[in-house]
């Protein structure tokens, strides 16, 4: 369990440069400690010693600036961090709000896929610009107004957050990134079957992709989708090793040289959808094929290298086997 302490160290620790965490924690806990000891000296109980102790501190992330002599003057000293934990809180809150409702409206409305992109991006970027604007401008005038002003924040360790794992917080986002390419794709895979491209003046609708390939390669594919989903909620969960940088090589294999091979063998793509687009595209067709070829090759090798690199990391050696 974590003690009050723990939570006040690392909430303060957090906000520095990462070089200077280990020395700043260590003379806060030594800090800490020695007003703790006092306190239970005049007769406290240890745990009201130690409360008492962050008290008379004060807020973890104004030590921490006062530690990198950083000042807290953006609005100023007396609200500035009651205006950035309400700015932070509003734009977790507000932007996924507003930008889901845009892209919930473009749904019903029956917009095209771009067309839904761009009103759901613009309108998250509108509302982000926006709340930042808004909230700085009216606590900068509170602030100035002889006539006008609200109660400071008075912070208490009751605050303090708990202490989270940094190396899966750094790995939420590879998580979040990597489910939400891989929906995507397996989106488009389905979504190309019913005809991307339009021919003729009826403009009827053409696959992208050769229907015959449902019957076995298309399903191998969306399979392999489903696969590399759970191993990225696994490597969030347990981080890389050698066992997971090895899965990784097998899942690329199995990706790679099936789709190498359709592309090369011509059945990747619909004969319509060739035809329609004029493949393989005159005199450069060779130059485009291999560039393409290169391009899905590389992103593979690159990610089997990069795998075995973070397995290297998290084992406390070097990609090269040196420990």
């Amino acid at each position: 369990m974590t003690t009050l302490t723990d939570r006040y160290v690392w909430a303060a620790a957090r906000s520095l440069p990462e070089a200077q965490r280990a020395e700043f924690a260590r003379e806060l806990r030594e800090r800490i400690g020695d007003v703790t000891d006092a306190n239970v000296e005049r007769g406290a109980a240890p745990a009201d010693a130690e409360h008492a102790a962050l008290v008379e501190l004060g807020d973890p992330l104004a030590l921490a600036a006062s530690y990198v002599d950083r000042p807290l003057q953006l609005i100023g000293p007396k609200y500035y961090l009651m205006w950035w934990r309400l700015l932070k809180l509003l734009l977790a809150i507000v932007v996924p709000i507003a930008a889901a409702g845009v892209l919930l409206g473009q749904v019903v409305a029956g917009a095209e896929v771009g067309d839904m992109v761009a009103a759901t991006v613009s309108t998250a970027i509108q509302v982000f610009v926006n709340l930042c604007f808004w909230v700085t401008l009216v606590f900068a005038v509170l602030e100035r107004s002889p006539g006008a002003s609200m109660p400071a924040s008075t912070w208490t360790p009751d605050q303090l957050p708990q202490p989270r794992d940094d190396a899966r917080a750094g790995r939420l986002g590879d998580l979040i990134a990597s489910l939400v390419f891989l929906a995507l794709f397996a989106v488009l895979i389905v979504w190309q079957q019913f005809g991307v491209v339009w021919i003729g003046g009826e403009r009827q609708p053409i696959p992208v992709l050769d229907p015959a390939l449902w019957s076995f390669w298309i399903p191998w594919f969306l399979v392999l989708l489903v696969l590399e989903a759970v191993f990225a909620i696994v490597i969030y969960l347990r981080g890389w090793t050698w066992t997971m940088a090895g899965l990784n090589v097998l899942l690329n294999a199995a990706f790679a040289i099936p789709a190498v091979w359709l592309f090369v063998s011509g059945q990747l793509f619909a004969p319509e959808f060739v035809e329609a687009i004029g493949w393989p595209w005159g005199e450069g067709s060779d130059v485009t094929a291999a560039v393409l070829l290169i391009v899905v090759i590389g992103v593979s090798v690159w990610d089997v290298v990069d795998g075995f690199i973070k397995a290297a990391r998290n084992r406390g050696g070097s990609a090269l086997g040196g420990y």
